[in-house]
C-alpha cells in the first residue's frame, strides 16, 4: 500500500484507516480479556462432572455385557421354537394330506358304487366332493400310490374323469328321455345335476335343445295365410312361447348355473326363431306379392306440376292426377300390415335381453343393458334385411306420392285468417303417421336411414316444389307481360305458396319436437347401442331442416318484396320531402305543423306498399316482409337527412316527425322485428340536432351515458347541419 501513496493527503488518509483498525482490534482484545473469568468458571464446572461421567460409562459397559448375553440366549431359544413350529406345520400338512387322500379314496369308491346302483344324486354329491379336493392333492404322488385298488386301479385323476364321463352320458340320456316324454319333474331333476359334476356347458346345451323343441311345439296358430292377421299371429305365438319359457325357467337356470347363464339359452332360442322367421318371410313375400309391388314402386315416378301462376284466387285449375299403376293406399296397407309383426320380433328380442340382464335393484348405479346379443343375432339380421329391402323403398315412394298428390289437390283453406292451402296439413298428417310407424320398427339403423330419406323428400318434393312454383311466377320475361289483374292474381298465388312454406316449417318444428319426447321411442328401443337417447337425437335432427326451409322462405319473401314494395319505397323520401324544409322560423313552424306533410305522405306511401300483403300473409311472413320494408325506410332516411339543414325549430319538427313514424310503424309491424333498435341511429341524430348551442359536443358525447350507435365523426357531421 505504501508504494501507492505518493501525496501527503493520501498518507494522512491511510494513517487514519490504520488507527481506526487498531482501535477496533484493541476493543476486541479487551472484550476477550474481560470474559476470561466466566470461561474459567465454566471449565471448572465441566471438570467437576468428569467423575460422574466415568461412573456412568462403567455402568453402561456392564449393562451392555449383560444384554448381549441375554440376547444370545433368546436367539438360541427363538431358533429352536421356530424349528419346532416348522416341524408342527409339516406334521399338520401331512395329516391334512392324509385326510384328503383318505377322503378322495372313500369318495371315489362311493362314487363308483352309486353309479353302479344308479343313485345319480348320491353319485353327483360324491363326484362334487372329489372335485372339491385341491388339484395338487389329486395329482400328487402320494394319492397315486395310496388311492388305487384292485377295483379302481387307475390314478385318481383318470378315475374321476372316467366317472364324470359316465355321469355325463347317463345324465344326457335320462334328460333326453324325460324331455321326449315331457316329464317336467325328471327333466328338472337331471338338469340340476349337470353343474354339480362340472358339466355346465353340456347341461345348458341339452336344456337349449329341449326348450327349442318345446317352443316349436307351442308356437302354432289356427289362422290361414290369406288372413291379414296370419303373420302377426304366427310370429306373436312363436315369441310368446319363447318369452313364457324364459320367464318360467330363468330363475331355475340362474340358481344352479349362475347369473347370465340364460344368455346362451336365449341365443339358441333366437337362432331357432330365425328359422321360423325366415319361413314366415318367404310365405309373406309370396302371399302378398311383394316382389311385384317393389318392382312397380321402383319403376314408378312422381312429378309435382306447378299450377298456372296467373290463375285467379279461388279458381285455380287443378291438373288431372297422374294415374299410377299402384294405389298408394295399397302400399300404406302393406306397410301397416307387415311392420307390426316385424316389430313383434324386435320387441321380443329386446324383452329377452332386458329380462336376461335385470339390474340389481340395490345397485345405486345400474349397469346399462348389453344389446350385443340382439345386435349379433340372426333374427335381427333377417328383420333388418327385410326392412332395408321393402320398408325403406316402399315408405319413400309412399311419402313422395302422397306429397305429389297433396300438391296437385291442394285447395285454399276454408279457415278464416291468412291465406293458405290444405297442402301443409295433408303432408304433415301423413308424415306424422309415417314417423310413428317408423319408430315402431324398433330398428335404429332403419330409423337413421329413413330420417335421412325423409329430410331429402321434404327438401326436394315439398320445399323444392314450392320454390319452383314461386320462381315460375316471377321468372324473367313473365312479370312485365302480365296485366294488372294478372299481376294481382300472381301475387296472391305467390303469397299462398309463402304461407304454405311458413306453415310447413312450423309443422316440421313442432312434429320433430313432439316425436323426440314421445313415449313411443322408450317403448320400442332399449337403452343400449341404438337406444332411446340416440333415437331422440335422430328424430330431433329432422328439425334441422326447419332452418333450411326458413332460409328458403326468407329468400322468397325478399323476392316478392323486390317485385312489389321496393319499387314503391325507392322514392319514398324524395317524394315525402318534396317542398318540405326544416329551416323553420315561428311562422313556418306553425304552417308545417298545420300541413303535416311528412306524416301524411309517409303514411300514404307505406299503406300503398303494404296493402297487397297485409291481410294475406301469416304472422311469420308479415314479420319478414315488414322487416324488409323498415330496412328500406331507415337507411335511406338517414342518408337523405344528411343533405338537409335544420334550425332549432326545424330540429324540433324533425323529432316530432320521427316520433310519429316510429309510433305509427309500431302499430303496423310485429314487435319481434326490433323496430326500436332499427331506429336507434335516427333517434340519436334527432337528439344531436336538438342539442343546445352552448353545450360542448365532445363533453356531451362522452358523458351522457348513451350507448351511441353514431360515431363521433358522424355526430360532428350531424351537428354541422344546424343553422
Amino acid at each position: 500500500m505504501a508504494s501507492t501513496v505518493h501525496t501527503l493527503p493520501a498518507v494522512l488518509s491511510s494513517l487514519a484507516l490504520v488507527q481506526a483498525r487498531e482501535k477496533a482490534v484493541s476493543a476486541e482484545l479487551a472484550q476477550l480479556v474481560a470474559s476470561e473469568e466466566s470461561i474459567q468458571r465454566s471449565l471448572a464446572r465441566l471438570r467437576a462432572q468428569v467423575p460422574s461421567l466415568d461412573e456412568l460409562l462403567i455402568d453402561a459397559d456392564l449393562l451392555k455385557t449383560r444384554v448381549h448375553s441375554t440376547a444370545k440366549t433368546a436367539d438360541r431359544v427363538g431358533g429352536r421354537v421356530r424349528t419346532l413350529d416348522d416341524e408342527m406345520s409339516r406334521i399338520r400338512q401331512a395329516a391334512d394330506r392324509v385326510a384328503q387322500v383318505t377322503e378322495l379314496k372313500s369318495s371315489l369308491a362311493a362314487l363308483y358304487d352309486a353309479i353302479e346302483r344308479g343313485d345319480w344324486e348320491a353319485a353327483a354329491r360324491h363326484c362334487a366332493r372329489v372335485m372339491a379336493i385341491p388339484t395338487h392333492v389329486l395329482n400328487g404322488n402320494f394319492a397315486a400310490r395310496a388311492v388305487p385298488t384292485s377295483d379302481l386301479p387307475l390314478p385318481p385323476p383318470q378315475s374321476l374323469q372316467a366317472a364324470r364321463d359316465t355321469l355325463l352320458y347317463n345324465f344326457q340320456t335320462h334328460f333326453d328321455k324325460a324331455a321326449a316324454a315331457r316329464d317336467a319333474a325328471a327333466t328338472s331333476r337331471f338338469f340340476k345335476l349337470f353343474p354339480s359334476v362340472g358339466w355346465h356347458t353340456e347341461g345348458l346345451e341339452a336344456y337349449s335343445a329341449f326348450v327349442v323343441d318345446l317352443v316349436a311345439s307351442r308356437a302354432t296358430t289356427s289362422a290361414k295365410p290369406s288372413s291379414p292377421m296370419y303373420f302377426v299371429a304366427s310370429l306373436t305365438s312363436l315369441f310368446e312361447a319363447v318369452a313364457l319359457i324364459v320367464d318360467q325357467h330363468q330363475p331355475l337356470v340362474e340358481k344352479y348355473y349362475g347369473s347370465s347363464a340364460m344368455r346362451p339359452v336365449v341365443s339358441k332360442l333366437l337362432d331357432a326363431c330365425h328359422s321360423s322367421l325366415s319361413t314366415l318371410f318367404e310365405a309373406w313375400d309370396e302371399e302378398r306379392q311383394m316382389p311385384r309391388k317393389l318392382a312397380e314402386v321402383t319403376t314408378s315416378t312422381t312429378t309435382t306440376p306447378a299450377p298456372a301462376a296467373t290463375a285467379p284466387q279461388g279458381k285455380r285449375q287443378i291438373p288431372p292426377p297422374v294415374e299410377d299403376s299402384i294405389d298408394p293406399r295399397e302400399i300404406d296397407k302393406v306397410l301397416s300390415d307387415f311392420l307390426p309383426w316385424l316389430a313383434v320380433g324386435l320387441e321380443t328380442e329386446s324383452d329377452l335381453t332386458s329380462e336376461d340382464q335385470q339390474n340389481d335393484v340395490s345397485d345405486p348405479e345400474p349397469v346399462p343393458i348389453d344389446t350385443s346379443l340382439i345386435d349379433s343375432s340372426a333374427c335381427r339380421s333377417t328383420v333388418e334385411g327385410v326392412l332395408e329391402k321393402y320398408y325403406l323403398p316402399l315408405e319413400s315412394w309412399y311419402l313422395r306420392t302422397v306429397i305429389d298428390k297433396a300438391h296437385r289437390l291442394a285447395q285454399p283453406s276454408t279457415s278464416s285468417g291468412p291465406m293458405s292451402t290444405t297442402l301443409p296439413d295433408d303432408v304433415f298428417y301423413v308424415l306424422k303417421v309415417a314417423l310413428v310407424r317408423l319408430l315402431t320398427t324398433g330398428s335404429g339403423t332403419t330409423v337413421d336411414r329413413t330420417c335421412l330419406t325423409i329430410k331429402d323428400i321434404i327438401s326436394r318434393d315439398l320445399v323444392g316444389a314450392l320454390k319452383r312454383k314461386m320462381d315460375d311466377i316471377y321468372r324473367p320475361g313473365v312479370a312485365g307481360a302480365r296485366s294488372e289483374k294478372g299481376e294481382r292474381d300472381a301475387r296472391a298465388v305467390f303469397v299462398l305458396h309463402l304461407n304454405d312454406l311458413s306453415l310447413s316449417a312450423s309443422h316440421l318444428e313442432r312434429l320433430s319436437a313432439e316425436l323426440a319426447t314421445s313415449p313411443v321411442i322408450d317403448q320400442n328401443f332399449l337403452d343400449g347401442s341404438q337406444g332411446g337417447g340416440d333415437m331422440k337425437k335422430t328424430i330431433g335432427q329432422l328439425g334441422t331442416e326447419v332452418s333450411t326451409m326458413r332460409g328458403t322462405l326468407k329468400t322468397s319473401v325478399e323476392h316478392l318484396f323486390s317485385h312489389t314494395a321496393r319499387p314503391r319505397l325507392r322514392t319514398l323520401w324524395p317524394d315525402t320531402y318534396k317542398d318540405v324544409t326544416y329551416l323553420l322560423d315561428d311562422e313556418a313552424y306553425a304552417l308545417a305543423e298545420q300541413a303535416d306533410l311528412v306524416r301524411k305522405r309517409f303514411t300514404k306511401t307505406w299503406e300503398a306498399a303494404a296493402e297487397p300483403v297485409r291481410e294475406k300473409f301469416n304472422e311469420e311472413n308479415v314479420r319478414l316482409f315488414f322487416g324488409l320494408m323498415v330496412d328500406v325506410v331507415v337507411r335511406p332516411w338517414e342518408r337523405y337527412l344528411m343533405g338537409l339543414r335544420f334550425t332549432d325549430l326545424g330540429a324540433i319538427r324533425f323529432d316530432q316527425d320521427l316520433r310519429f313514424i316510429i309510433s305509427y310503424l309500431s302499430s303496423q309491424v310485429h314487435a319481434s322485428i326490433g323496430l326500436r333498435e332499427r331506429f336507434t341511429r335516427l333517434q340519436q341524430i334527432a337528439t344531436l340536432l336538438n342539442l343546445d348551442a352552448e353545450e360542448d359536443l365532445d363533453e356531451f358525447y362522452n358523458g351522457s351515458g348513451i350507448a351511441w350507435r353514431v360515431s363521433i365523426a358522424e355526430a360532428r357531421a350531424v351537428v354541422a347541419l344546424r343553422v
